[in-house]
């Protein structure tokens, strides 16, 4: 089966990584060579991490990557796939008219799907003659690592979809759970209402960003607390979530406005090399000082 993956950036390159190391043919697409290149340079080096660990062969990091092709083209892309995973840019006009392309080059039987966040895929889908065909997948990041995907179920998805999704996803050995599509399906919301309120902790002077983690991490085994998962996800995705959510779903999501400000500075945490803690090569080298009632 080949796969097309809509996007060559952190999710998108990580997408295509684990479906080419599950055996499938991968097309990438983007909309510039270089972004096509920094796609594929990433999964080389996430599968010489792997090698380095023992946990990849040579064999399969050469195997893995021999399966990838790219392409600036989408119809190139998505001409032969049986199975498209859009992972563009989380604005919904962006989504619609990639979902609308795609119906019109590729095979009639693919399934369609995306990989927002929180998006509705209800309304992604309708801009489909057959929105059945069209699904929600979402991915977590690190790709290659987090065995989580949430299968979204839209109102429109047919049973022939839920089932060809489901398998794709079993086949990467990735771990599914079936949502019903809502604001924020069910990770995003239980994890973005644990972020805002640790930034409200900041703003409101309750603890510093270590200590806030180090309780999350310590008391609930959580693997990684909320401030930092918050720089981890990019603060930009986390605002533009949030204001998402807060129009669905109330005022129990409005942005804090020191997100707001640290996103108005630029400092989007790890991507950027600030946010609430200051990074070095994807690594935490100290916290930043701009945050709460100091």
């Amino acid at each position: 089966m080949r796969v097309s993956v809509l996007g060559a950036g952190t999710m998108g390159h990580g997408i295509a990584q684990v479906a080419a190391m599950a055996g499938y043919d991968v097309t990438i697409r983007d909309i510039e060579e270089s972004i096509l290149e920094s796609g594929v340079e990433a999964i080389e080096s996430n599968l010489q991490g792997g090698v380095d660990r023992d946990k990849v062969t040579e064999a399969e990091k050469a195997a893995t990557l021999e399966r990838i092709d790219t392409t600036t083209s989408l119809p190139d892309a998505v001409g032969d796939a049986e199975f498209v995973v859009e992972a563009v840019p989380e604005r919904m006009d962006l989504k619609r008219e990639t979902f609308e392309e795609v119906a019109a080059n590729a095979p009639a039987e693919a399934v369609i799907a995306t990989n927002t966040s929180s998006l509705s895929i209800t309304e992604i889908a309708s801009v489909l003659d057959r929105p059945g065909r069209a699904i929600g997948l979402h991915f977590f990041n690190p790709v290659h690592i987090m065995g989580l995907v949430e299968v979204v179920v839209a109102e429109q998805t047919d049973e022939a979809t839920l089932s060809a999704a489901t398998e794709f996803v079993e086949a990467i050995d990735k771990d599914p759970v079936t949502v019903t599509d809502s604001a924020g399906f069910a990770s995003s919301r239980l994890g973005v209402a644990v972020g805002v309120e640790a930034i409200r902790m900041l703003e409101e002077g309750v603890a510093g960003p270590e200590d806030i983690d180090a309780a999350m991490e310590l008391g609930y085994n959580h693997p990684m607390g909320p401030i930092e998962l918050c720089d981890v996800v990019g603060l930009d995705v986390r605002l533009d979530i949030l204001e998402y959510l807060r129009e669905e779903l109330g005022e129990r999501f409005r942005p804090p406005q020191l997100l707001k400000r640290k996103v108005r500075a630029g400092k989007l945490g790890r991507k950027s090399g600030e946010g609430f803690y200051v990074w070095e090569d994807g690594e935490v080298v100290g916290v930043s000082g701009d945050w709460g009632e100091q």
